[in-house]
């Protein structure tokens, strides 16, 4: 009998998060894992191609061979590039302050 591993997919969606626990045998890779899971046919708009994937939020390569308890995420692209949302920001001279108000 060869050994298990228990880990547990996770993809986020705007509104809610859909999380699946799997017992796979030990040397699985994450690619696999996520395949077994069943998430790429629930949310057809998961690209393994094009989303990141991680371990327990560390960036982590498909071909990576998951441990008992790794917490596999699949990661949704950015709508918005937080640097470039601080430059606009910036750039139109720090209007909104945090806890200020405006007096009438």
């Amino acid at each position: 009998m060869s050994a298990t591993i228990r880990v547990e997919v996770i993809y986020a969606c705007a509104q809610r998060h859909d999380s699946v626990v799997l017992d796979l045998p030990e040397g699985t890779l994450l690619r696999q894992a996520i395949e077994e899971s069943g998430l790429l046919a629930k949310y057809p708009e998961i690209d393994l191609a094009k989303n990141k994937v991680g371990i327990f939020a560390k960036l982590s390569r498909p071909e990576t061979v998951l441990r008992d308890r790794d917490r596999v995420e699949i990661y949704r692209p950015l709508i918005a590039d937080p640097k470039e949302m601080r430059k606009q920001r910036a750039a139109e001279g720090k209007v909104m302050k945090k806890g200020v108000g405006e007096i009438a």
